[in-house]
Protein backbone atom coordinates (compact mmCIF):
# COMPACT_ATOMS: atom_id res chain seq x y z
CA UNK A 1 0.00 0.00 0.00
CA UNK A 2 1.17 3.67 -0.76
CA UNK A 3 2.34 6.32 2.10
CA UNK A 4 2.20 9.54 2.12
CA UNK A 5 5.06 9.47 0.15
CA UNK A 6 3.98 7.72 -2.50
CA UNK A 7 0.17 10.13 -2.99
CA UNK A 8 0.01 13.35 -4.46
CA UNK A 9 -2.81 14.12 -1.94
CA UNK A 10 -1.87 16.79 0.48
CA UNK A 11 -2.87 18.33 3.89
CA UNK A 12 -1.42 15.41 6.14
CA UNK A 13 -1.78 17.04 9.32
CA UNK A 14 2.14 16.79 10.15
CA UNK A 15 1.33 14.50 13.63
CA UNK A 16 0.01 11.98 11.32
CA UNK A 17 2.99 9.15 10.95
CA UNK A 18 3.84 8.56 7.60
CA UNK A 19 3.95 4.29 8.03
CA UNK A 20 -0.01 5.41 9.13
CA UNK A 21 -0.99 6.77 5.67
CA UNK A 22 -2.71 4.99 3.27
CA UNK A 23 -4.72 5.75 0.15
CA UNK A 24 -6.95 3.28 -0.33
CA UNK A 25 -9.70 4.30 -2.53
CA UNK A 26 -12.14 3.76 0.01
CA UNK A 27 -15.53 3.92 -1.72
CA UNK A 28 -14.25 5.30 -5.39
CA UNK A 29 -11.05 3.17 -5.91
CA UNK A 30 -11.37 0.61 -8.96
CA UNK A 31 -10.21 -2.62 -6.22
CA UNK A 32 -13.36 -1.14 -3.77
CA UNK A 33 -15.76 -1.31 -6.65
CA UNK A 34 -14.76 -4.78 -7.91
CA UNK A 35 -15.35 -6.28 -4.32
CA UNK A 36 -16.84 -3.91 -1.83
CA UNK A 37 -16.81 -6.30 0.98
CA UNK A 38 -14.34 -8.33 -0.03
CA UNK A 39 -12.47 -5.51 -0.25
CA UNK A 40 -13.40 -4.44 3.23
CA UNK A 41 -12.65 -7.82 5.02
CA UNK A 42 -9.31 -8.10 3.26
CA UNK A 43 -8.40 -4.76 5.71
CA UNK A 44 -7.52 -7.01 8.47
CA UNK A 45 -4.77 -8.93 6.85
CA UNK A 46 -3.17 -5.60 4.85
CA UNK A 47 -3.87 -2.64 7.40
CA UNK A 48 -3.16 -1.45 10.99
CA UNK A 49 -6.14 -1.58 13.25
CA UNK A 50 -6.41 2.43 13.04
CA UNK A 51 -4.68 4.06 9.97
CA UNK A 52 -4.81 7.47 7.76
CA UNK A 53 -6.83 7.49 4.74
CA UNK A 54 -6.09 10.14 1.81
CA UNK A 55 -8.86 10.63 -0.59
CA UNK A 56 -8.83 13.58 -2.96
CA UNK A 57 -12.73 12.77 -3.49
CA UNK A 58 -14.33 12.20 -0.10
CA UNK A 59 -10.73 14.07 2.15
CA UNK A 60 -8.56 12.47 4.70
CA UNK A 61 -9.21 10.94 7.83
CA UNK A 62 -8.86 8.39 10.49
CA UNK A 63 -9.66 4.86 9.82
CA UNK A 64 -11.21 1.93 12.48
CA UNK A 65 -12.12 -1.21 11.22
CA UNK A 66 -11.79 -3.01 14.74
CA UNK A 67 -15.35 -3.45 15.90
CA UNK A 68 -14.02 -2.12 20.00
CA UNK A 69 -12.72 1.48 18.11
CA UNK A 70 -15.91 2.04 16.46
CA UNK A 71 -18.26 0.81 19.10
CA UNK A 72 -16.06 3.14 21.32
CA UNK A 73 -16.25 6.16 19.17
CA UNK A 74 -20.11 5.38 18.33
CA UNK A 75 -20.85 5.62 22.21
CA UNK A 76 -18.69 8.81 22.61
CA UNK A 77 -19.90 11.98 21.74
CA UNK A 78 -17.62 13.44 23.91
CA UNK A 79 -14.97 12.33 22.29
CA UNK A 80 -16.26 11.88 18.87
CA UNK A 81 -18.62 14.55 17.58
CA UNK A 82 -20.99 14.07 14.82
CA UNK A 83 -21.22 17.88 13.44
CA UNK A 84 -20.91 18.49 9.86
CA UNK A 85 -20.63 14.54 9.96
CA UNK A 86 -21.99 14.58 6.35
CA UNK A 87 -20.53 15.79 3.38
CA UNK A 88 -23.32 17.44 1.20
CA UNK A 89 -22.78 21.33 0.84
CA UNK A 90 -24.97 23.64 2.71
CA UNK A 91 -25.43 27.68 1.57
CA UNK A 92 -23.42 28.81 5.20
CA UNK A 93 -25.94 31.75 4.92
CA UNK A 94 -29.23 29.12 4.70
CA UNK A 95 -27.84 26.28 6.93
CA UNK A 96 -29.31 23.33 8.33
CA UNK A 97 -27.61 20.50 10.46
CA UNK A 98 -28.90 16.69 9.01
CA UNK A 99 -31.10 16.42 12.20
CA UNK A 100 -31.19 13.87 14.06
CA UNK A 101 -27.31 12.44 12.97
CA UNK A 102 -25.39 16.04 13.23
CA UNK A 103 -26.76 16.87 16.61
CA UNK A 104 -24.94 15.50 19.81
CA UNK A 105 -26.20 15.14 23.55
CA UNK A 106 -27.69 16.03 25.32
CA UNK A 107 -29.70 17.96 22.14
CA UNK A 108 -29.72 15.26 21.03
CA UNK A 109 -32.79 13.38 22.53
CA UNK A 110 -35.53 16.44 21.82
CA UNK A 111 -35.35 15.55 18.61
CA UNK A 112 -34.90 11.70 18.29
CA UNK A 113 -37.82 11.29 20.80
CA UNK A 114 -40.48 13.15 18.12
CA UNK A 115 -40.38 9.76 16.36
CA UNK A 116 -39.09 7.25 18.86
CA UNK A 117 -43.16 5.62 18.93
CA UNK A 118 -42.94 6.24 15.05
CA UNK A 119 -40.25 3.99 14.32
CA UNK A 120 -40.92 1.48 17.96
CA UNK A 121 -41.02 -2.11 17.39
CA UNK A 122 -44.79 -1.79 18.31
CA UNK A 123 -45.19 0.62 15.58
CA UNK A 124 -43.69 -1.40 13.19
CA UNK A 125 -44.95 -5.10 13.59
CA UNK A 126 -48.14 -2.66 12.46
CA UNK A 127 -47.10 -2.85 9.28
CA UNK A 128 -46.13 -6.46 8.81
CA UNK A 129 -48.96 -7.06 6.84
CA UNK A 130 -48.83 -4.38 4.49
CA UNK A 131 -45.29 -5.38 3.65
CA UNK A 132 -46.26 -8.65 2.82
CA UNK A 133 -48.80 -7.46 0.58
CA UNK A 134 -46.38 -5.78 -1.17
CA UNK A 135 -44.04 -7.72 -1.24
CA UNK A 136 -46.22 -10.32 -3.36
CA UNK A 137 -47.90 -7.46 -4.94
CA UNK A 138 -44.56 -7.01 -6.70
CA UNK A 139 -43.76 -10.66 -6.99
CA UNK A 140 -47.44 -11.16 -8.93
CA UNK A 141 -45.50 -8.26 -11.27
CA UNK A 142 -42.66 -10.50 -12.83
CA UNK A 143 -42.52 -13.78 -11.58
CA UNK A 144 -44.24 -15.46 -14.88
CA UNK A 145 -41.42 -14.07 -16.96
CA UNK A 146 -38.64 -16.21 -15.05
CA UNK A 147 -36.78 -13.48 -15.12
CA UNK A 148 -36.15 -9.75 -13.40
CA UNK A 149 -33.93 -7.04 -12.68
CA UNK A 150 -34.24 -7.11 -9.03
CA UNK A 151 -32.93 -3.73 -8.22
CA UNK A 152 -35.96 -2.25 -10.10
CA UNK A 153 -38.71 -4.87 -9.75
CA UNK A 154 -38.12 -5.44 -5.79
CA UNK A 155 -35.33 -3.98 -3.89
CA UNK A 156 -36.11 -0.47 -4.79
CA UNK A 157 -39.64 -0.69 -4.75
CA UNK A 158 -40.30 -2.35 -1.81
CA UNK A 159 -38.26 -0.17 0.77
CA UNK A 160 -38.89 2.78 -0.80
CA UNK A 161 -42.95 2.25 -0.77
CA UNK A 162 -42.87 1.50 2.83
CA UNK A 163 -40.92 4.63 3.60
CA UNK A 164 -43.09 7.14 1.40
CA UNK A 165 -46.19 6.07 2.65
CA UNK A 166 -44.57 6.42 6.24
CA UNK A 167 -43.51 9.99 5.27
CA UNK A 168 -46.91 11.04 3.42
CA UNK A 169 -44.74 10.99 -0.21
CA UNK A 170 -46.46 10.59 -3.36
CA UNK A 171 -45.18 6.85 -4.59
CA UNK A 172 -45.62 8.44 -8.06
CA UNK A 173 -42.67 10.24 -7.64
CA UNK A 174 -40.77 7.40 -6.02
CA UNK A 175 -38.36 6.74 -8.86
CA UNK A 176 -37.97 10.81 -9.01
CA UNK A 177 -36.73 10.53 -5.57
CA UNK A 178 -34.41 7.83 -6.06
CA UNK A 179 -32.78 9.47 -8.72
CA UNK A 180 -31.81 12.65 -6.84
CA UNK A 181 -30.59 9.90 -4.20
CA UNK A 182 -28.53 8.42 -6.81
CA UNK A 183 -27.33 11.34 -8.04
CA UNK A 184 -26.35 12.82 -4.41
CA UNK A 185 -24.96 10.14 -3.08
CA UNK A 186 -23.03 8.28 -5.34
CA UNK A 187 -22.29 10.82 -8.50
CA UNK A 188 -18.23 11.36 -8.35
CA UNK A 189 -19.37 14.63 -9.76
CA UNK A 190 -20.18 17.79 -8.13
CA UNK A 191 -22.20 19.32 -10.38
CA UNK A 192 -24.70 16.74 -10.62
CA UNK A 193 -25.30 16.50 -6.92
CA UNK A 194 -25.30 20.02 -6.72
CA UNK A 195 -28.26 20.05 -8.48
CA UNK A 196 -30.07 16.91 -6.87
CA UNK A 197 -29.16 18.76 -4.02
CA UNK A 198 -31.15 21.76 -5.12
CA UNK A 199 -33.95 19.86 -6.09
CA UNK A 200 -34.48 17.82 -3.01
CA UNK A 201 -34.25 20.94 -1.57
CA UNK A 202 -36.62 22.94 -3.34
CA UNK A 203 -39.34 20.09 -3.20
CA UNK A 204 -38.98 19.71 0.34
CA UNK A 205 -39.39 23.00 1.42
CA UNK A 206 -42.62 23.12 -0.81
CA UNK A 207 -43.66 19.85 0.94
CA UNK A 208 -43.23 21.76 4.55
CA UNK A 209 -45.56 24.23 3.23
CA UNK A 210 -48.14 22.20 2.36
CA UNK A 211 -48.35 20.26 4.95
CA UNK A 212 -47.86 22.59 7.33
CA UNK A 213 -51.44 24.05 6.03
CA UNK A 214 -52.61 20.66 5.30
CA UNK A 215 -51.07 17.71 7.89
CA UNK A 216 -52.11 14.44 7.28
CA UNK A 217 -50.34 11.20 9.56
CA UNK A 218 -46.98 10.89 8.01
CA UNK A 219 -43.67 11.49 9.19
CA UNK A 220 -43.33 14.92 7.88
CA UNK A 221 -46.38 16.17 9.16
CA UNK A 222 -45.52 14.83 12.95
CA UNK A 223 -42.23 16.82 12.87
CA UNK A 224 -43.66 20.04 11.36
CA UNK A 225 -46.32 19.90 14.33
CA UNK A 226 -44.26 18.52 17.19
CA UNK A 227 -43.73 20.81 20.71
CA UNK A 228 -40.62 19.43 22.48
CA UNK A 229 -40.60 21.85 25.27
CA UNK A 230 -44.19 23.36 24.56
CA UNK A 231 -42.02 25.20 21.68
CA UNK A 232 -42.23 24.42 18.07
CA UNK A 233 -39.34 23.46 15.99
CA UNK A 234 -37.68 26.08 14.03
CA UNK A 235 -37.91 26.21 9.86
CA UNK A 236 -34.54 25.83 9.74
CA UNK A 237 -34.61 22.41 12.26
CA UNK A 238 -37.71 21.20 10.52
CA UNK A 239 -36.15 21.28 7.21
CA UNK A 240 -32.91 19.74 8.34
CA UNK A 241 -35.16 16.68 9.79
CA UNK A 242 -37.03 16.52 7.13
CA UNK A 243 -34.14 16.63 4.77
CA UNK A 244 -31.80 13.48 6.63
CA UNK A 245 -34.88 10.96 6.95
CA UNK A 246 -35.44 11.75 2.86
CA UNK A 247 -31.70 10.97 2.08
CA UNK A 248 -31.23 8.12 5.01
CA UNK A 249 -34.93 6.33 3.74
CA UNK A 250 -34.13 5.90 0.34
CA UNK A 251 -30.98 4.35 -0.31
CA UNK A 252 -29.76 1.72 2.70
CA UNK A 253 -32.16 -1.02 2.74
CA UNK A 254 -32.48 -0.92 -0.92
CA UNK A 255 -28.80 -1.33 -1.00
CA UNK A 256 -29.14 -3.95 1.38
CA UNK A 257 -31.37 -5.99 -0.08
CA UNK A 258 -29.21 -5.87 -3.73
CA UNK A 259 -26.70 -7.10 -1.92
CA UNK A 260 -28.02 -10.13 -0.20
CA UNK A 261 -30.15 -10.77 -3.16
CA UNK A 262 -27.09 -10.88 -5.30
CA UNK A 263 -25.10 -13.83 -2.59
CA UNK A 264 -28.51 -15.74 -2.64
CA UNK A 265 -28.42 -16.46 -6.04
CA UNK A 266 -24.86 -16.69 -6.06
CA UNK A 267 -25.20 -19.35 -2.83
CA UNK A 268 -27.81 -21.82 -4.06
CA UNK A 269 -26.57 -24.09 -0.96
CA UNK A 270 -27.08 -21.32 1.45
CA UNK A 271 -30.45 -20.39 0.19
CA UNK A 272 -31.63 -23.44 0.52
CA UNK A 273 -30.65 -23.74 4.49
CA UNK A 274 -32.70 -20.21 4.90
CA UNK A 275 -35.96 -22.06 3.60
CA UNK A 276 -35.30 -25.43 5.60
CA UNK A 277 -34.83 -23.59 8.52
CA UNK A 278 -38.01 -21.40 8.83
CA UNK A 279 -37.95 -20.85 12.91
CA UNK A 280 -34.20 -19.43 12.28
CA UNK A 281 -34.95 -16.62 10.31
CA UNK A 282 -34.44 -13.45 13.16
CA UNK A 283 -30.74 -15.02 13.27
CA UNK A 284 -30.89 -15.01 9.48
CA UNK A 285 -31.60 -11.98 9.15
CA UNK A 286 -29.26 -10.46 11.47
CA UNK A 287 -26.30 -12.64 10.11
CA UNK A 288 -26.67 -11.58 6.31
CA UNK A 289 -26.79 -8.05 7.89
CA UNK A 290 -23.61 -8.16 9.57
CA UNK A 291 -22.27 -9.58 6.41
CA UNK A 292 -23.98 -7.35 3.99
CA UNK A 293 -23.87 -3.86 5.96
CA UNK A 294 -23.34 -0.63 3.85
CA UNK A 295 -22.65 2.00 5.18
CA UNK A 296 -19.69 3.90 7.50
CA UNK A 297 -19.89 6.75 10.39
CA UNK A 298 -18.18 9.59 10.40
CA UNK A 299 -16.91 11.57 13.48
CA UNK A 300 -14.90 14.86 14.19
CA UNK A 301 -12.60 14.74 17.50
CA UNK A 302 -13.75 17.40 20.22
CA UNK A 303 -10.47 16.77 21.80
CA UNK A 304 -7.16 15.26 21.54
CA UNK A 305 -7.29 11.39 22.17
CA UNK A 306 -4.97 8.09 21.91
CA UNK A 307 -6.21 5.07 20.41
CA UNK A 308 -4.24 2.13 20.06
CA UNK A 309 -1.20 4.16 20.55
CA UNK A 310 -1.80 6.51 17.94
CA UNK A 311 -2.53 10.16 18.75
CA UNK A 312 -5.21 11.50 17.05
CA UNK A 313 -5.79 15.74 17.34
CA UNK A 314 -9.04 17.62 18.15
CA UNK A 315 -10.40 18.30 14.58
CA UNK A 316 -9.18 15.33 13.01
CA UNK A 317 -11.90 13.42 11.04
CA UNK A 318 -12.78 10.08 12.02
CA UNK A 319 -14.28 6.95 10.29
CA UNK A 320 -15.54 3.84 11.27
CA UNK A 321 -15.74 1.95 8.22
CA UNK A 322 -18.12 -0.03 9.57
CA UNK A 323 -18.40 -3.30 7.28
CA UNK A 324 -14.98 -3.99 7.97
CA UNK A 325 -15.98 -3.57 11.70
CA UNK A 326 -18.51 -6.46 10.87
CA UNK A 327 -15.74 -8.54 9.69
CA UNK A 328 -13.44 -7.95 12.62
CA UNK A 329 -12.05 -11.76 13.67
CA UNK A 330 -11.31 -10.23 17.17
CA UNK A 331 -15.12 -10.52 17.62
CA UNK A 332 -16.74 -12.56 14.84
CA UNK A 333 -14.37 -16.09 13.50
CA UNK A 334 -14.07 -16.60 10.19
CA UNK A 335 -15.78 -13.60 9.62
CA UNK A 336 -16.92 -13.86 5.60
CA UNK A 337 -18.45 -17.35 6.30
CA UNK A 338 -22.32 -16.22 6.51
CA UNK A 339 -23.42 -18.38 9.88
CA UNK A 340 -26.72 -18.76 10.97
CA UNK A 341 -25.51 -20.69 14.42
CA UNK A 342 -23.00 -17.81 14.95
CA UNK A 343 -23.43 -16.60 18.44
CA UNK A 344 -25.34 -13.43 18.82
CA UNK A 345 -23.03 -9.97 19.21
CA UNK A 346 -23.82 -6.56 18.56
CA UNK A 347 -23.57 -5.85 14.70
CA UNK A 348 -22.80 -1.92 13.11
CA UNK A 349 -25.16 -2.35 10.44
CA UNK A 350 -27.48 0.21 11.96
CA UNK A 351 -24.21 2.49 13.97
CA UNK A 352 -24.56 2.45 17.30
CA UNK A 353 -25.10 4.75 20.99
CA UNK A 354 -27.18 7.53 20.57
CA UNK A 355 -26.96 7.89 16.77
CA UNK A 356 -27.82 4.07 16.32
CA UNK A 357 -30.13 4.32 12.92
CA UNK A 358 -33.67 5.23 13.86
CA UNK A 359 -34.97 2.94 11.36
CA UNK A 360 -33.37 -0.28 12.44
CA UNK A 361 -36.67 -2.05 13.30
CA UNK A 362 -38.04 -0.93 10.08
CA UNK A 363 -34.88 -2.25 8.47
CA UNK A 364 -35.12 -5.56 9.92
CA UNK A 365 -38.78 -6.43 9.34
CA UNK A 366 -38.44 -5.48 5.77
CA UNK A 367 -35.25 -7.72 5.13
CA UNK A 368 -37.49 -10.94 6.92
CA UNK A 369 -40.38 -10.48 5.10
CA UNK A 370 -38.46 -9.87 1.79
CA UNK A 371 -37.34 -13.02 2.48
CA UNK A 372 -40.06 -15.02 3.31
CA UNK A 373 -42.44 -14.06 0.91
CA UNK A 374 -39.50 -14.33 -1.92
CA UNK A 375 -38.13 -17.71 -0.87
CA UNK A 376 -41.57 -18.95 -0.77
CA UNK A 377 -42.46 -18.13 -4.50
CA UNK A 378 -38.93 -18.25 -5.75
CA UNK A 379 -36.85 -20.19 -4.12
CA UNK A 380 -34.33 -21.44 -7.27
CA UNK A 381 -32.79 -18.51 -8.86
CA UNK A 382 -29.90 -17.49 -10.14
CA UNK A 383 -27.78 -14.61 -11.62
CA UNK A 384 -28.46 -14.05 -15.43
CA UNK A 385 -25.42 -15.63 -17.26
CA UNK A 386 -24.43 -12.96 -18.95
CA UNK A 387 -24.40 -10.32 -16.22
CA UNK A 388 -21.27 -7.87 -15.25
CA UNK A 389 -21.82 -6.98 -11.49
CA UNK A 390 -20.59 -3.30 -10.82
CA UNK A 391 -20.94 -1.32 -7.54
CA UNK A 392 -22.15 2.00 -7.13
CA UNK A 393 -19.19 4.35 -5.51
CA UNK A 394 -19.79 6.36 -2.69
CA UNK A 395 -21.01 5.76 0.85
CA UNK A 396 -23.62 3.43 0.42
CA UNK A 397 -22.41 0.40 -0.82
CA UNK A 398 -24.44 -2.08 -3.32
CA UNK A 399 -24.37 -3.55 -6.85
CA UNK A 400 -25.93 -1.33 -9.39
CA UNK A 401 -28.00 -4.06 -11.33
CA UNK A 402 -28.94 -7.52 -9.98
CA UNK A 403 -30.37 -9.21 -12.90
CA UNK A 404 -32.03 -12.46 -12.38
CA UNK A 405 -33.25 -15.73 -13.33
CA UNK A 406 -35.44 -18.93 -12.97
Amino acid sequence: MATAQATPVMDIPAHVPPELVREIGLTTGREFLAAPHAFMAKLHETHPPIFYSVNPLIGNSWCTIKHEDAFFALRHPEYFTTAGATPFPRDPNNYFHFIPLEIDPPHHRKYRAILDSTFSPQSVLRLEAYMRRLSNELIDGFIDAGEVEFTTAFGRPLPVSIFLDLMGLPQEMRDTFVGWAVDLLHSQDRMTAGLAMRGIEAYLAQVIVEKTARPDDGVISTIIQARPGREPLSEREIFGFTFFLFIAGLDTVFATLNNIWLWLAENPDRRRDIIAHPDQINAQVEELLRVFSVTFSGRTLTQDLEMRGVQMKKGDKFNSILPACNYDPDVFPDPTRVDFDRPRKPILAFAGGVHSCIGAHLARLEVKVALQEWLRRIPDFAVRSDALISYWPGGVVGPKSVPLVW
